[in-house]
Protein backbone atom coordinates (compact mmCIF):
# COMPACT_ATOMS: atom_id res chain seq x y z
CA UNK A 1 0.00 0.00 0.00
CA UNK A 2 1.49 3.29 -1.07
CA UNK A 3 -0.14 6.05 0.67
CA UNK A 4 3.95 7.21 1.36
CA UNK A 5 4.34 6.88 -2.55
CA UNK A 6 4.21 10.18 -3.98
CA UNK A 7 3.14 8.25 -7.66
CA UNK A 8 0.93 5.12 -6.53
CA UNK A 9 -0.63 3.63 -9.66
CA UNK A 10 -4.36 3.61 -8.51
CA UNK A 11 -5.93 6.40 -6.32
CA UNK A 12 -9.08 4.88 -4.17
CA UNK A 13 -11.59 7.09 -2.89
CA UNK A 14 -14.58 6.84 -0.37
CA UNK A 15 -16.94 9.23 0.12
CA UNK A 16 -18.48 9.31 3.14
CA UNK A 17 -20.95 10.87 5.09
CA UNK A 18 -22.62 9.35 8.63
CA UNK A 19 -21.65 6.02 7.65
CA UNK A 20 -19.47 5.18 10.97
CA UNK A 21 -21.61 2.05 11.11
CA UNK A 22 -20.57 0.30 8.24
CA UNK A 23 -17.44 2.89 7.21
CA UNK A 24 -14.62 0.18 8.86
CA UNK A 25 -15.85 -2.84 6.71
CA UNK A 26 -15.27 -0.77 3.51
CA UNK A 27 -11.98 1.03 4.29
CA UNK A 28 -10.37 -2.53 5.75
CA UNK A 29 -11.58 -4.32 2.19
CA UNK A 30 -9.52 -1.86 0.35
CA UNK A 31 -6.20 -2.29 3.03
CA UNK A 32 -6.83 -5.78 2.47
CA UNK A 33 -6.07 -6.08 -1.83
CA UNK A 34 -3.43 -8.00 -2.98
CA UNK A 35 -2.56 -5.63 -5.35
CA UNK A 36 -1.04 -2.72 -3.11
CA UNK A 37 0.41 -0.10 -5.70
CA UNK A 38 -2.70 2.49 -4.35
CA UNK A 39 -3.27 5.53 -2.16
CA UNK A 40 -6.40 5.03 0.11
CA UNK A 41 -8.56 8.79 0.24
CA UNK A 42 -11.37 9.10 2.33
CA UNK A 43 -13.55 12.12 2.22
CA UNK A 44 -15.70 12.82 4.90
CA UNK A 45 -18.57 14.98 3.97
CA UNK A 46 -19.00 16.57 6.97
CA UNK A 47 -20.50 13.80 9.13
CA UNK A 48 -21.35 13.98 12.45
CA UNK A 49 -21.23 10.81 14.00
CA UNK A 50 -18.02 9.03 14.54
CA UNK A 51 -16.68 9.11 11.40
CA UNK A 52 -13.87 11.18 12.87
CA UNK A 53 -12.70 8.65 15.37
CA UNK A 54 -12.70 5.32 12.62
CA UNK A 55 -11.01 7.17 10.00
CA UNK A 56 -8.07 8.65 13.10
CA UNK A 57 -7.84 5.40 14.09
CA UNK A 58 -6.13 4.39 10.71
CA UNK A 59 -3.13 6.41 11.10
CA UNK A 60 -0.62 7.08 7.61
CA UNK A 61 -2.74 3.89 6.58
CA UNK A 62 -4.95 6.33 4.58
CA UNK A 63 -5.73 9.72 3.56
CA UNK A 64 -8.25 11.97 5.00
CA UNK A 65 -10.11 14.90 3.69
CA UNK A 66 -12.72 16.68 5.51
CA UNK A 67 -15.20 19.40 4.20
CA UNK A 68 -18.59 20.83 4.89
CA UNK A 69 -21.66 18.46 3.57
CA UNK A 70 -22.21 18.98 0.04
CA UNK A 71 -23.12 15.90 -1.24
CA UNK A 72 -21.68 12.98 -2.30
CA UNK A 73 -20.79 14.09 -5.77
CA UNK A 74 -18.50 17.00 -4.13
CA UNK A 75 -16.63 14.76 -2.24
CA UNK A 76 -15.68 12.18 -4.92
CA UNK A 77 -14.25 14.96 -6.70
CA UNK A 78 -12.77 16.54 -3.96
CA UNK A 79 -11.07 12.88 -3.63
CA UNK A 80 -10.00 13.10 -7.29
CA UNK A 81 -8.43 16.61 -6.89
CA UNK A 82 -6.25 15.05 -4.33
CA UNK A 83 -5.57 12.12 -6.45
CA UNK A 84 -2.18 11.02 -7.36
CA UNK A 85 -2.65 7.92 -9.33
CA UNK A 86 -3.10 7.81 -13.22
CA UNK A 87 -5.97 5.49 -12.47
CA UNK A 88 -9.11 6.29 -10.23
CA UNK A 89 -11.23 3.59 -8.19
CA UNK A 90 -14.61 4.39 -6.28
CA UNK A 91 -15.65 2.30 -3.46
CA UNK A 92 -18.99 3.83 -1.59
CA UNK A 93 -18.75 3.22 2.17
CA UNK A 94 -21.47 1.07 2.40
CA UNK A 95 -20.05 -1.20 -0.23
CA UNK A 96 -16.76 -3.42 0.33
CA UNK A 97 -14.42 -4.69 -2.45
CA UNK A 98 -12.91 -8.38 -2.82
CA UNK A 99 -9.28 -9.01 -2.32
CA UNK A 100 -8.02 -9.47 -5.55
CA UNK A 101 -10.44 -6.32 -6.62
CA UNK A 102 -7.73 -3.79 -7.28
CA UNK A 103 -5.42 -6.44 -8.97
CA UNK A 104 -7.88 -8.03 -11.93
CA UNK A 105 -8.51 -4.38 -12.97
CA UNK A 106 -5.36 -3.81 -13.24
CA UNK A 107 -4.01 -6.57 -14.76
CA UNK A 108 -7.07 -5.34 -16.96
CA UNK A 109 -5.79 -2.55 -18.35
CA UNK A 110 -2.43 -3.62 -19.03
CA UNK A 111 -3.86 -6.49 -21.06
CA UNK A 112 -6.77 -3.94 -22.92
CA UNK A 113 -4.14 -0.30 -23.40
CA UNK A 114 -6.79 0.55 -25.44
CA UNK A 115 -9.33 0.78 -22.82
CA UNK A 116 -10.01 3.62 -20.65
CA UNK A 117 -12.42 2.76 -18.05
CA UNK A 118 -13.75 -0.64 -17.15
CA UNK A 119 -16.05 -2.36 -13.88
CA UNK A 120 -16.56 -5.77 -12.63
CA UNK A 121 -19.52 -7.72 -11.84
CA UNK A 122 -21.38 -7.26 -8.37
CA UNK A 123 -23.02 -9.65 -5.72
CA UNK A 124 -25.92 -7.72 -4.13
CA UNK A 125 -26.40 -7.80 -0.45
CA UNK A 126 -30.25 -6.83 0.63
CA UNK A 127 -30.65 -5.97 4.09
CA UNK A 128 -28.23 -9.02 4.89
CA UNK A 129 -29.34 -11.36 2.63
CA UNK A 130 -27.87 -12.06 -1.29
CA UNK A 131 -30.49 -11.55 -4.17
CA UNK A 132 -30.04 -11.97 -7.34
CA UNK A 133 -30.28 -9.01 -10.08
CA UNK A 134 -33.15 -8.46 -12.00
CA UNK A 135 -32.49 -9.20 -15.85
CA UNK A 136 -32.71 -5.46 -16.26
CA UNK A 137 -29.75 -4.57 -14.05
CA UNK A 138 -27.77 -7.03 -15.48
CA UNK A 139 -24.59 -4.92 -16.93
CA UNK A 140 -23.62 -5.04 -20.89
CA UNK A 141 -20.11 -4.30 -21.84
CA UNK A 142 -18.59 -2.37 -24.61
CA UNK A 143 -20.71 0.63 -26.34
CA UNK A 144 -22.95 1.33 -23.17
CA UNK A 145 -24.72 4.39 -24.02
CA UNK A 146 -28.30 3.10 -25.08
CA UNK A 147 -28.82 0.78 -23.16
CA UNK A 148 -28.02 3.32 -20.17
CA UNK A 149 -30.72 5.75 -21.11
CA UNK A 150 -33.26 3.44 -19.13
CA UNK A 151 -31.15 3.42 -15.93
CA UNK A 152 -28.06 3.54 -14.41
CA UNK A 153 -25.89 -0.05 -15.44
CA UNK A 154 -22.03 1.51 -14.02
CA UNK A 155 -21.80 0.73 -10.57
CA UNK A 156 -19.46 3.63 -8.97
CA UNK A 157 -18.08 1.20 -6.55
CA UNK A 158 -17.13 -1.31 -9.11
CA UNK A 159 -14.94 1.09 -11.71
CA UNK A 160 -11.99 1.62 -12.66
CA UNK A 161 -10.73 4.70 -14.88
CA UNK A 162 -8.28 6.68 -16.34
CA UNK A 163 -7.83 9.66 -14.38
CA UNK A 164 -7.55 11.31 -17.64
CA UNK A 165 -10.68 10.53 -18.81
CA UNK A 166 -12.49 11.78 -15.42
CA UNK A 167 -10.31 14.94 -16.52
CA UNK A 168 -11.34 15.19 -19.79
CA UNK A 169 -15.40 14.27 -18.93
CA UNK A 170 -15.63 17.14 -16.60
CA UNK A 171 -16.48 14.91 -13.01
CA UNK A 172 -19.64 14.36 -11.39
CA UNK A 173 -22.28 17.20 -11.68
CA UNK A 174 -22.52 18.79 -8.13
CA UNK A 175 -26.29 20.22 -8.53
CA UNK A 176 -27.94 16.80 -8.76
CA UNK A 177 -28.46 15.53 -5.24
CA UNK A 178 -29.13 11.69 -6.85
CA UNK A 179 -28.53 10.54 -10.17
CA UNK A 180 -25.01 11.79 -10.30
CA UNK A 181 -23.65 8.58 -11.36
CA UNK A 182 -26.34 8.07 -14.13
CA UNK A 183 -25.48 11.22 -15.62
CA UNK A 184 -21.19 10.85 -15.17
CA UNK A 185 -21.63 7.44 -17.22
CA UNK A 186 -24.05 8.80 -19.93
CA UNK A 187 -21.52 11.40 -20.46
CA UNK A 188 -18.72 8.50 -20.86
CA UNK A 189 -20.73 6.05 -22.41
CA UNK A 190 -21.31 8.72 -25.21
CA UNK A 191 -17.47 8.66 -26.03
CA UNK A 192 -16.38 5.65 -25.19
CA UNK A 193 -16.98 1.54 -24.27
CA UNK A 194 -17.45 1.11 -21.24
CA UNK A 195 -15.73 -2.83 -20.48
CA UNK A 196 -17.16 -5.51 -18.07
CA UNK A 197 -14.92 -7.82 -16.19
CA UNK A 198 -17.41 -10.90 -15.39
CA UNK A 199 -15.70 -11.35 -11.83
CA UNK A 200 -18.24 -10.33 -9.14
CA UNK A 201 -15.16 -8.14 -7.05
CA UNK A 202 -17.92 -5.76 -5.19
CA UNK A 203 -20.41 -6.41 -2.15
CA UNK A 204 -22.80 -4.00 -2.68
CA UNK A 205 -25.04 -3.44 0.35
CA UNK A 206 -28.81 -2.12 0.16
CA UNK A 207 -31.65 -1.90 1.48
CA UNK A 208 -30.86 0.67 3.90
CA UNK A 209 -32.65 4.16 4.76
CA UNK A 210 -29.98 6.54 3.50
CA UNK A 211 -29.78 5.22 0.56
CA UNK A 212 -29.66 8.02 -2.54
CA UNK A 213 -31.78 5.32 -4.80
CA UNK A 214 -34.38 5.52 -2.42
CA UNK A 215 -35.02 9.21 -3.16
CA UNK A 216 -38.66 10.08 -4.43
CA UNK A 217 -38.90 11.32 -7.92
CA UNK A 218 -35.43 10.53 -9.02
CA UNK A 219 -36.33 10.59 -12.70
CA UNK A 220 -36.71 14.46 -12.84
CA UNK A 221 -32.97 14.03 -12.41
CA UNK A 222 -32.44 11.39 -15.07
CA UNK A 223 -34.24 13.95 -17.39
CA UNK A 224 -31.89 16.41 -16.47
CA UNK A 225 -29.02 14.20 -17.71
CA UNK A 226 -30.43 13.31 -20.63
CA UNK A 227 -31.01 16.78 -21.32
CA UNK A 228 -26.83 18.36 -20.99
CA UNK A 229 -25.92 15.16 -23.08
CA UNK A 230 -28.60 16.26 -25.68
CA UNK A 231 -27.47 19.83 -25.08
CA UNK A 232 -23.96 18.85 -25.97
CA UNK A 233 -24.49 17.92 -29.80
CA UNK A 234 -22.00 15.46 -29.72
CA UNK A 235 -24.38 12.59 -30.08
CA UNK A 236 -24.40 10.69 -33.67
CA UNK A 237 -28.13 10.44 -35.09
CA UNK A 238 -28.88 7.57 -33.95
CA UNK A 239 -28.10 8.03 -30.15
CA UNK A 240 -29.92 11.02 -30.41
CA UNK A 241 -33.34 10.18 -30.97
CA UNK A 242 -32.65 7.16 -28.56
CA UNK A 243 -32.12 9.76 -26.06
CA UNK A 244 -34.77 11.42 -26.93
CA UNK A 245 -37.03 8.83 -27.11
CA UNK A 246 -36.01 8.27 -23.75
CA UNK A 247 -36.29 11.34 -22.12
CA UNK A 248 -39.97 11.94 -24.01
CA UNK A 249 -40.70 8.44 -22.13
CA UNK A 250 -39.32 9.40 -18.79
CA UNK A 251 -41.28 13.05 -19.36
CA UNK A 252 -44.66 11.60 -19.80
CA UNK A 253 -44.28 9.32 -16.59
CA UNK A 254 -42.82 12.19 -14.24
CA UNK A 255 -45.71 14.49 -15.54
CA UNK A 256 -48.20 11.87 -14.77
CA UNK A 257 -47.31 11.24 -11.34
CA UNK A 258 -47.22 15.02 -10.43
CA UNK A 259 -50.58 15.73 -11.85
CA UNK A 260 -51.77 12.82 -9.45
CA UNK A 261 -50.67 14.18 -7.27
CA UNK A 262 -52.04 17.75 -7.65
CA UNK A 263 -48.77 19.26 -8.11
CA UNK A 264 -50.12 20.76 -11.86
CA UNK A 265 -47.18 23.65 -11.83
CA UNK A 266 -44.95 20.79 -12.00
CA UNK A 267 -46.53 18.76 -14.38
CA UNK A 268 -46.66 21.95 -16.73
CA UNK A 269 -42.82 21.82 -17.01
CA UNK A 270 -42.62 18.45 -18.06
CA UNK A 271 -45.83 18.85 -20.72
CA UNK A 272 -43.58 21.72 -22.24
CA UNK A 273 -40.41 19.84 -22.12
CA UNK A 274 -42.23 17.06 -24.03
CA UNK A 275 -43.36 19.43 -26.73
CA UNK A 276 -40.02 21.05 -27.17
CA UNK A 277 -38.43 17.23 -27.77
CA UNK A 278 -41.81 16.23 -29.78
Amino acid sequence: MSNGNPNPSVSVIIPTYNRGWTLRAAVDSVLAQTYRDFELIVVDDGSTDDTAEILQSYGPDIQVLRQANAGVSAARNTGVRSAKGAFIAFLDSDDRWRPDKLGVQVDFFASHPEAVICQTEEIWIRKGQRVNPKKVHQKPSGRIFKASLALCLVSPSAVMLHKALFDEIGGFDETLPACEDYDLWLRVSARYPVHLVQTPLIIKNGGHADQLSRMSGLDRYRIKAIEKILATGELSADRRRAAIEMLLKKAAIYAGGCRKRGKDKEARVYETLIRTYR
